[in-house]
């Protein structure tokens, strides 16, 4: 029987730009009602202000666990409960172990699991209260290993793991929990690697199937909001990333490895020459900056930034 999310509160983390936000619009138009979490005031105010009356926005860093805490109150006091949370902050850095700096490798883990796992924990006496869904997302980089993803592949992977124990741990209170698996969705974050990297662009041409295929953010939108609807424990976008899940092995093989190596030690190289003439240690649409996440700049958090419809 479908999940009906008219009326259901659904808190969003990642919500300023992206699959957050168009995820967002899709669920406001059948009736549920948003919070959006994220690092963007400005955006998150002006996507509760296109959504209407009934939503709320929080200024929040999900590695910060106080203002996630005081986001999930807020939406509490103002919504009166959470049903659905979609964890969805992430972030990519820019390069391999070898030339990225240290700080930027171990934020994109801080953000893409730790995060994950904060947003959980803070909003999960009021999603076992209602017998709610988690909706965790992982990504095509959880499936198949790629040179110039380790962190990203590794947070991701994580997540899904999570997941899968976070669903049996939770299956006595009622609660369901969902792993998304997007590939490549056309985003800022994808954006960035398109403009920025000629090698990624070979990538994407010289790979086959899904894993070489950039998705629109409305199919990726539509994907998680039927998901939710159908309380499904996977999602894969495109969905023809579903079949080669179920062979991943292969693609760990020492066969395929020795593949992907003989290609790797001509691309690797050329990515890393890339990534230094570049200067940064993320995407320029990214709101982490190489100065923040390798000198540790200012807090992000902005601590609670509630607004109902159009304030």
């Amino acid at each position: 029987m479908a999940y009906s999310v008219a009326g259901k509160v659904v808190l969003v983390t990642g919500a300023a730009r992206g699959i957050g936000a168009e995820t967002a619009r899709l669920l406001a138009a059948r009736g549920a009602r948003l919070s959006l979490v994220g690092m963007e005031p400005d955006r998150l105010r002006g996507l509760a202000t296109e959504l209407g009356e009934g939503h709320v926005w929080f200024a929040c860093d999900v590695t910060d666990q106080a203002a996630l805490d005081r986001a999930v109150a807020g939406t509490v006091a103002a919504l009166g409960g959470i049903d659905v949370v979609i964890a969805n902050a992430g972030i990519a850095g820019n390069g391999t172990v070898a030339v990225a700096p240290v700080e930027a490798l171990v934020r994109v883990i801080e953000v893409n699991l730790i995060g994950v796992v904060r947003t959980v924990k803070s909003a999960l006496p009021h999603v076992i209260e209602r017998q709610g869904y988690f909706l965790l997302v992982s990504s095509a980089a959880a499936l198949a290993p790629l040179p110039g993803i380790s962190t990203y592949a590794a947070s991701k992977i994580g997540v899904e793991h999570f997941g899968s124990v976070l669903r049996l741990e939770l299956a006595h209170r009622g609660v369901q929990v969902g792993v998304a698996h997007p590939s490549w969705i056309d985003t800022d974050l994808v954006r960035d690697q398109q403009r920025d990297f000629t090698t990624f662009n070979q990538m994407l041409k010289a790979t086959p199937g899904p894993f070489g295929r950039v998705t629109s953010l409305a199919e990726c939108a539509e994907a998680f909001v039927e998901g939710i609807e159908k309380r499904r424990r996977k999602i894969y976008v495109p969905r023809s990333l579903a079949p080669l899940a179920a062979i991943r092995q292969v693609f760990s093989s020492p066969l395929m490895e020795r593949l992907t190596a003989r290609t790797a030690r001509k691309t690797v190289p050329r990515l890393e020459a890339e990534v230094q003439a570049l200067g940064r240690a993320f995407g320029a649409s990214s709101v982490e900056t190489t100065e923040r996440a390798v000198r540790g700049a200012e807090p992000s958090a902005e601590g609670v930034r509630p607004a109902l419809g159009s304030a």
